[in-house]
């Protein structure tokens, strides 16, 4: 953090903290959102596994409302059993089922999880390029996404689309940071920065950005490497969202 680089003050990474997320998204996320607005608190995430360690466990807890997606039926009944005070309307709605590109933009229908929403957070480690690029019934203003820290700028790849494609374990997954920057240019977003560990790049709606981050906004500027042995970073005890009063 001392280094000239990750002292400008756009730049998101010195702002990053792990409350429930698996590294430092929750306090980056924290950041872009004090300075583009909460706008109306909703979500939506699709692998999120038990739901104790992602993007969103910390919105939820400070009164958000969203939909996640986990296709896992282990994972999802830790989640009904986890997070049952939340599981609501007006709270989280919990969908059991594989995400693809064909039934993604049904799924955020059928849920009412359209148009103008402030957060998509997509971890499902193989296809999510294609899923992002499919959605056409929501507008997130932020969106959260991995990248496949192996391939550096300037390399524009990604893994061809299979519907049941799943990762291996290795580093065949996703696609390069470089290939998502030019996704998110097409479909009107900007990448504004990246997790310390190298697994999110996080973009911001064109129209949200205005002169409040680092320019540019390039994946050369902002890629963050592979820092694989800090994907679990301390964060005290092990995560059990539940409710808190404010007082």
């Amino acid at each position: 953090m001392a280094k000239p680089r990750n002292m400008q003050p756009k730049r998101l990474l010195r702002h990053g903290f792990k409350l429930y997320s698996q590294n430092d998204e929750d306090g980056i996320l924290e950041e872009i959102f004090r300075r583009i607005g909460a706008g109306g608190r909703r979500f939506v995430e699709f692998g999120v596994q038990t739901g104790v360690e992602c993007n969103t466990a910390k919105l939820l807890i400070e009164g958000w409302q969203g939909l996640w997606i986990e296709a896992h039926s282990q994972s999802a009944a830790r989640i009904r059993e986890n997070f049952a005070s939340f599981l609501s309307p007006s709270a989280l709605c919990l969908l059991e089922e594989m995400v693809t590109a064909e039934n993604i933009n049904a799924l955020l229908s059928q849920t009412g999880f359209t148009g103008d929403l402030d957060l998509l957070s997509i971890d499902i480690d193989f296809n999510d390029y294609w899923v992002w690029k499919a959605i056409e019934a929501a507008r997130p203003r932020v969106v959260a996404i991995e990248y496949n820290a192996s391939l550096r700028p300037p390399l524009s790849l990604v893994v061809p689309y299979s519907p049941t494609g799943a990762w291996n374990g290795g580093n065949y997954f996703g696609a390069s940071l470089e290939a998502l920057v030019r996704l998110a240019r097409d479909k009107g977003y900007r990448i504004v920065g990246c997790s310390f560990s190298g697994v999110n790049a996080f973009f911001v709606r064109e129209d949200c950005c205005k002169d409040l981050f680092l320019e540019p906004a390039t994946a050369e500027e902002h890629y963050e490497p592979p820092r694989y042995f800090a994907s679990v970073m301390p964060g005290g005890h092990s995560g059990k969202p539940g409710h808190y009063l404010n007082v």
